[in-house]
């Protein structure tokens, strides 16, 4: 996936909406460990300011239109803080939608740029929550081969609305289960265990994942082990199969994984990569179809 900035084009693959039951392990092998946070953090109140979102001088948008058929439109909301020079960090999903617009929008609010917020005066990091609405449309293209691949572009200027926000969101919890990791790596994707004092991620957006057509014709169920990394922005990555399950089922499961958001793992403070193993449930209820 080839992801652009404001006023350009995203280029997206095709996914779909998926559907099923998941648990999740961990496995992986630590990097060198992260630097704890050691800032005091501050939400606005009485003698503590909001940081002011500075204009940003955006391009404009392309002139090509779109058809009203193919719309992409949703709003996404993010936590942040802002530190004493403007800059946003540690930037999480409060909620998602778990298409290709959750990635715009963390790229959207990570080139924000802010007069920063104060406490007594001085200049301190303070908590917000951005709700960012995203309008855009799927284009196709030809590449320069000629191959016919599927654009995603913004037809207006994202919004922004803030809000100050005194605490991250309460989230659900991933559900951790006794599963076999054997053959699990994180291969050039350093990622810490969850345990001791780094902290699993918790669940913001979880889809199910659907039965494929053959599966369901054929009356077939399992499950799938799912081996992925879940990063410091909670976006999942290197999502990819280690216990099959066929018929259609094995994409399946991987789709729906795609579209899993979290927020992050820490570690003293510091958002850190994490390794999961998630186990997709494929059961039939017969007297349904």
């Amino acid at each position: 996936m080839r992801l652009f900035y404001v006023g350009v084009l995203l280029a997206v693959s095709g996914v779909s909406v998926c559907s099923g039951q998941q648990a999740t392990a961990s496995a992986s092998s630590a990097p060198p460990d992260a630097q704890p946070a050691k800032v005091k953090t501050y939400t606005a109140g009485p003698g503590v300011t909001a940081p002011e979102l500075l204009p940003l001088n955006l391009p404009p948008m392309p002139d090509e239109k779109c058809k009203k058929k193919d719309e992409v439109n949703g709003k996404v909301e993010l936590f942040l803080l802002v530190d004493t020079t403007g800059k946003p960090f540690d930037i999480m999903f409060i909620n998602a939608l778990g298409s290709e617009l959750d990635d715009f929008a963390l790229k959207i609010a990570a080139v924000d740029r802010f007069k920063p917020g104060t406490f007594q005066g001085v200049p301190a990091v303070v908590a917000q929550s951005v709700e960012v609405g995203l309008e855009a449309c799927t284009i196709e293209k030809k590449d320069d081969t000629g191959k016919k691949t599927i654009w995603l572009q913004l037809t207006s200027q994202p919004t922004q609305k803030f809000k100050d926000i005194s605490n991250p969101p309460e989230l659900d919890l991933l559900q951790l289960a006794e599963s076999s990791t054997k053959g699990l790596s994180s291969g050039n994707h350093p990622a810490y265990e969850v345990g001791g004092d780094v902290k699993p991620p918790v669940v913001v957006y979880q889809p199910e994942a659907e039965f494929s057509d053959q599966a369901r014709r054929n009356k077939y169920q399992g499950r799938v082990l799912i081996a992925l990394i879940v990063d410091v922005k909670g976006m999942p990555q290197n999502v990819h199969v280690v216990r099959h399950l066929g018929y259609g089922l094995d994409e399946k499961a991987v789709e729906a994984v795609h579209k899993y958001r979290f927020k992050p793992a820490m570690k003293n403070g510091v958002p850190v990569p994490v390794m999961l193993a998630v186990e997709i449930n494929f059961q039939l209820f017969l007297g349904r179809y």
